[in-house]
């Protein structure tokens, strides 16, 4: 292992065209460090893929989903002649992607499989350009070694056997080559291909970082850093120049969708310093997440989470009675339904599930309502958003604009302050999600 090596992972619109590979080739050629890419799929692949599993199409459908992605690569390739090795992948992959994407019906490990062919084909191409600017580079396919169980679509990742095959198969090409791999896609032991779940591509950057013990992980987006709120919402939201690892965590987990929620978690685990910045503006910097930061108490950002569910279980057995948050959260967990908050009562529990719209299956079903409903009364609320403070040591109390008065001016279903130093949630209608969210970061952010 080698603690100077950087992985660096470019995102969907990073990867969109030439033009844009040509931004990114730029980039790993200015940092002889970076020794290992992670390519998501093209702007748009993923759309056309998940819309194309979803069982919802024809044939004729699926034919024009195959060539609309198709063609997504096509545009590129008109800009580069790939080499004998990439060009015969390439060629092999996009038959089995067609063979594959004309079954009429697809079980999960199919989905994961049509899934998995936007980051292959992008990985094929960006080695191209790296060639093309007189870097060696070697396409690798990650699937020999990010391992993952089989629970297809949300995958968890092998950490040990990650690590062994890596250090077996990855690390020795690292000292001649640049290694281009794939986002977002793993295998079982079975060598089925697994998928880490929508957006998993800066997961699979910091699982790599991890097991061949790299420095840093670099994230390259469409933004420059992590803003204080999104820019499309306040235009006086500010990129934050360093965060905490909790502070990150919470931020990704809350809804700043610049960063994948897990990435944090195999950085934290070895401290690996994790960089988001611009692929279009590399130059403009970025934010750096580190285990040690300059301690700046504070609410530091305000971010929403859209498309929330609000499931409340309310029984008179509760009160006084052991085991019943036990039997709850068995429940839910058979089902494999993750929760993100909870507050009780004496006789009641609230929940927050998210019910994102890209899920590719829902949060709740009516089976699990009817296991629950047979000892409980059960309550589903919808289109609610979560909105949270992030920051450090975080008070309700004390000076000009405090939380408790700028609360105060909103409808809130559900707070939650507490469990952690790092945030403040609450949840409120999602029709008013917006305006609740800028006015918290002009009232508590801008005065700053």
């Amino acid at each position: 292992m080698n603690s100077q090596y950087v992985v660096a992972k470019f995102g969907g619109t990073s990867v969109a065209d030439f033009t844009a590979m040509h931004r990114c080739a730029q980039i790993i050629n200015d940092d002889p460090s970076v020794r290992v890419v992670v390519v998501s799929a093209s702007a748009g692949v993923t759309n056309h893929l998940v819309t194309l599993v979803q069982q919802k199409s024809d044939e004729a459908q699926r034919l024009e989903l195959v060539e609309s992605v198709m063609k997504i690569q096509s545009n590129i390739l008109a800009h580069v002649t790939l080499d004998n090795d990439l060009q015969d992948g390439f060629n092999a992959t996009a038959e089995q992607f067609k063979q594959l994407a004309q079954l009429p019906a697809l079980d999960q490990q199919q989905c994961d499989e049509v899934l998995s062919f936007g980051e292959r084909f992008s990985s094929f191409i960006f080695s191209q350009v790296l060639r093309d600017q007189g870097i060696s580079t070697q396409r690798f396919d990650v699937r020999d070694v990010l391992k993952t169980d089989s629970s297809f679509s949300k995958a968890t990742p092998d950490i040990a056997a990650t690590e062994k095959a890596a250090a077996e198969l990855l690390t020795p090409l690292l000292e001649q080559h640049v290694v281009v791999t794939q986002g977002f896609i793993g295998s079982d032991k079975y060598g089925q291909t697994t998928t880490l779940g929508r957006g998993g591509s800066d997961y699979s950057a910091a699982l790599i970082a991890e097991a061949i013990g790299a420095k840093s992980v670099h994230i390259w987006t469409d933004v420059v850093g992590i803003f204080s709120t999104d820019p499309r919402l306040c235009n006086k939201a500010k990129p934050i120049p360093s965060l905490s690892f909790d502070e990150a965590a919470e931020m990704a987990t809350f809804g700043a969708k610049v960063l994948h929620p897990a990435t944090i978690l195999p950085a934290s685990r070895k401290g690996i310093s994790v960089f988001v910045g611009s692929s279009k503006a590399p130059e403009q910097g970025g934010t750096w997440i580190e285990k040690e930061t300059q301690p700046q108490s504070g609410i530091r950002a305000v971010t929403q989470r859209k498309n929330q569910i609000l499931l409340t279980l309310k029984s008179p057995e509760m009160l006084l009675a052991s085991g019943f948050l036990a039997r709850i959260f068995t429940i839910l967990s058979n089902y494999n339904i993750s929760v993100d908050l909870v507050t009780t009562s004496e006789i009641s529990v609230a929940l927050t599930l998210d019910n994102a719209p890209n899920a590719t299956r829902p949060e709740l079903d009516q089976a699990c309502l009817d296991e629950l409903g047979a000892f409980c009364h059960v309550t589903v609320e919808n289109n609610l958003t979560l909105v949270a403070m992030i920051g450090s040591e975080i008070q309700l109390q004390g000076g000009e604009n405090c939380l408790v008065d700028v609360l105060s001016e909103f409808d809130i279903r559900l707070i939650c302050h507490g469990a952690s130093r790092h945030n403040l949630c609450f949840l409120v209608e999602q029709s008013k999600s917006d305006l609740v969210v800028q006015s918290i970061h002009q009232k508590l952010l801008e005065a700053a």
